[in-house]
């Protein structure tokens, strides 16, 4: 969590070529952003930033 910005921070693989196409498929993807995969086991993690963010009052 960067409470500065406000942001949940997520680290993950970088998607493939394959995957790529398949999410450009529904429109371009910004310079400033990125496809990134994050494995099914880090739910958990990805609840507990969303419940930080949401008690720092993040909307």
């Amino acid at each position: 969590m960067d409470d500065e910005a406000e942001e949940i921070v997520i680290q993950g693989w970088k998607a493939g070529e394959v995957l790529l196409a398949r999410c450009l498929e529904t429109g371009p993807i910004p310079e400033t952003e990125a496809v990134v995969r994050v494995p099914i086991r880090m739910v958990p993690a990805l609840r507990e930033a969303c419940d930080v963010a949401d008690r720092l009052g993040v909307r």
